[in-house]
């Protein structure tokens, strides 16, 4: 019978022992499961911190202030607080990593269009100079300084200088004038005698009265002023607005926004998710409570791209920055050609005022360097300076033809022209027109948040299909957040530095439409 009953007890025996063996390798890979391995990994790899505060194994009695859950944590103390420094350092480099592609959209074109505002001022002057001594080549020589400094001038007021277009104009007829009675109008005196005493600086100061020029120079500088005072403000509105985007590097964020961000981040990484990314919902949720006060940036920064796009329009369109830099030639000539054939007249008034005594003029008989109508009649023809000379309505032909043998290139970012640049930069302006308010659904694509079937509710991994837009959580946090928004200063994206933004930008907004009011009239 003993021998019945051994084979049972050996039979059970060893299924005893099976099951010990059985439940032993299980207990090791529950431990192996639970082990935070792949957390001190992303740990490392995120550089969140120093290793050696990542645990071996998950603990039970963790006091955590954020990433508290149910179960074993692989969290600790310390880790919570490098989780924080490192989530408040790479939230700010996400935001400034795409207000970046702001800044340089703003301070890129800045640069192109002063470049091409210099390579036309350069090539309106080249044209002029071109124009004088070709033309008139007694008065060419000593007038290079004053068309030098003439543009000079218009290129340090496109640059923002405290500079009158007005005045620069009238001071160049004004220096202008004792060349053209001396060397045009009366050639026969002593230039001499004109240009270096008082009689020279009576001609200077008496030649808005005498009006020697006719009205050229009034619409010259009525001209000029309309299109390059929309090319200065434009270049104004821009630097201002670069400077508004970096001072959007120095906000800070609240430490209620940065606990938000470490459950959405990092506390999965507790219970061993470290693959696993926010759900889309949760994160717009906590980006737009984080961000609130910046989003009151939107407005503002709508209305001033809307201004950027007016100044824009106001410049280019038509070719008019182009058209009226190109006219100064025609505009000079013009006004010569008015002094010649006033002669009689301007030189009585002169003689009268300054107590100059001048023979005959000699006007209405040049010498062969100069250009003018053998005899003048109201019935005549206006004289052209020379037969290459445009008309004024031949300009915007003159102009084509330029533009085919000297191609504006001033900086890699125009192609062809004036034109052409402006349109690419309105172009790239509309896409940033909502940069403000979209901020936190740019925050929350990518990489950042779930792209599969299974994503982090901040308490929990939940499937995507369930949670739709937003996660339960979420939902609870968007209702309190709308509340908290003032509570929490919403992010503290220092409220006080955002009422200082939308401040200068409004301050920005009244200039510039000012300024673009004026140029519509003047362009009218």
């Amino acid at each position: 019978m003993s021998r019945g009953i051994c084979p049972r007890v050996n039979s059970c025996g060893s299924f005893w022992i099976l099951s010990a063996v059985i439940f032993a390798a299980s207990s090791l890979i529950d431990v192996d499961a639970y082990s935070c391995h792949e957390v001190k990994t992303a740990f490392q790899l995120r550089q969140v911190g120093p290793l050696h505060r990542v645990p071996e194994t998950p603990g039970t009695d963790v006091d955590l202030l954020v990433c508290k859950h149910q179960g074993p944590s692989c969290c600790t103390r310390k880790m919570e607080e490098s989780y924080t420094f490192a989530v408040r350092r790479e939230t700010l480099h996400n935001i400034h990593s795409y207000s970046y592609e702001l800044e340089h959209l703003l301070s890129g074109h800045s640069d192109a269009f002063q470049d091409m505002f210099q390579y036309l001022l350069s090539f309106s002057q080249g044209h002029l100079s071109s124009m004088l001594e070709g033309t008139y080549t007694s008065v060419s020589r000593h007038a290079l300084p004053h068309v030098n400094q003439l543009f000079s001038s218009l290129s340090l007021y496109l640059r923002g200088a405290n500079v009158s277009v007005e005045a620069t104009v009238h001071q160049f007829f004004n220096n202008l004038f004792p060349l053209v009675y001396t060397k045009l109008i009366n050639p026969g005196i002593d230039g001499s005698m004109m240009m270096g005493n008082e009689m020279g600086d009576c001609l200077r100061m008496i030649r808005q009265d005498v009006n020697p020029f006719g009205p050229h120079p009034a619409v010259m500088a009525q001209e000029l002023a309309g299109a390059l005072g929309a090319g200065r403000q434009l270049g104004l509105a821009l630097e201002e607005g670069l400077e508004v985007m970096n001072a959007t590097e120095h906000v800070s964020l609240s430490k209620e926004c940065v606990k938000g961000l470490v459950k959405m981040v990092y506390c999965s990484h507790c219970s061993g998710y470290t693959l696993i990314k926010p759900c889309v919902g949760y994160c717009l949720n906590i980006m737009r409570g984080c961000l609130a006060s910046v989003s009151e940036l939107d407005q503002p920064w709508r209305r001033y791209t809307s201004l950027l796009e007016q100044l824009t329009h106001t410049m280019a369109g038509h070719h008019s920055l182009e058209l009226a830099l190109l006219g100064v030639g025609g505009h000079v000539n013009e006004a010569l050609l008015y002094a010649q054939l006033h002669g009689p007249l301007i030189t009585a008034t002169v003689d009268k005022v300054c107590g100059l005594t001048t023979g005959e003029p000699t006007s209405m008989q040049p010498t062969s360097s100069e250009v003018t109508t053998s005899t003048v009649t109201s019935s005549s023809p206006r004289p052209s300076a020379a037969s290459s000379e445009p008309l004024p309505e031949q300009w915007p032909r003159q102009l084509a033809h330029m533009r085919s043998s000297f191609p504006l290139k001033p900086s890699k970012n125009n192609k062809h022209s004036l034109r052409t640049l402006s349109r690419e930069f309105l172009l790239y302006l509309q896409r940033y027109k909502s940069f403000f308010a979209a901020l936190p659904e740019m925050l929350c694509e990518g990489d950042n948040v779930v792209d599969d079937s299974h994503c982090w509710s901040g308490d929990s991994v939940v499937e995507r299909s369930l949670c739709g837009l937003l996660t339960q959580p979420a939902e609870r946090l968007l209702v309190h957040g709308r509340r908290r928004h003032r509570e929490m200063e919403a992010g503290e994206f220092c409220k006080s530095d955002m009422i200082t933004l939308s401040g200068r930008m409004l301050v920005i907004h009244k200039k510039v439409r000012t300024l673009s009011v004026m140029s519509l009239r003047i362009a009218i």
